[in-house]
């Protein structure tokens, strides 16, 4: 019995850090021999709000159990994603998955964000304010949700670059001034 209180505590200690948000749900059907049996799918997007978002889902013969088991998920299988200044994304990004396509976009202080459904339900548990996303394709919340995921996962940061090149961050961000001088004195 102690052991069963300890898992609960701990389980509620760990539930604060993240913010989960159910972005779809669906009454499925199984037709049987007296009738119809219902259960439903539920879809979940959960992040920390600070660079780490994941998305799961989950079926059950009623809600709460489905939301349960898909916010397990996506516990279980979230992405950390390098923000710029913890606000946008460092570069534009495509994602895709399936039929579905989606363009990310960074985007200027004080502009918001401004992407559709899933989308959007993705960027707020990630923590990006400004952010500008268009989904071209499918419309399926499961296949938007994947395409954003596939896209923030080939993200990378100036540092990120930098090492994989081998050289400073500053060497990577520095702007091409060395032809305008030779330009200019010509």
């Amino acid at each position: 019995m102690a052991r069963d209180d300890n898992r609960g505590r701990r389980d509620r200690d760990e539930t604060p850090e993240f913010a989960d948000r159910l972005v779809a749900i669906n009454r499925v059907s199984k037709t049987v021999k007296g009738g119809k049996r219902f259960g439903f799918a539920a879809l979940v997007v959960v992040g920390d709000q600070k660079g780490r978002v994941g998305f799961g889902k989950g079926k059950a013969k009623e809600v709460p159990e489905a939301i349960r088991k898909a916010t397990e998920q996506a516990k279980r299988q979230m992405i950390r994603v390098p923000l710029r200044e913890g606000r946008t994304l460092h570069h534009d990004i495509d994602g895709r998955h399936g039929a579905g396509r989606v363009v990310m976009r960074t985007a200027p202080q004080g502009t918001g964000i401004i992407a559709g459904g899933p989308m959007r339900a993705v960027f707020e548990m990630l923590g990006v304010q400004d952010v500008v996303a268009k989904s071209v394709g499918s419309q399926n919340p499961y296949n938007m949700i994947r395409a954003t995921i596939n896209g923030l996962t080939k993200e990378s940061s100036p540092r990120q670059v930098a090492q994989r090149r081998g050289k400073k961050v500053a060497d990577i961000l520095k702007k091409d001034d060395a032809p305008a001088t030779e330009k200019a004195e010509a």
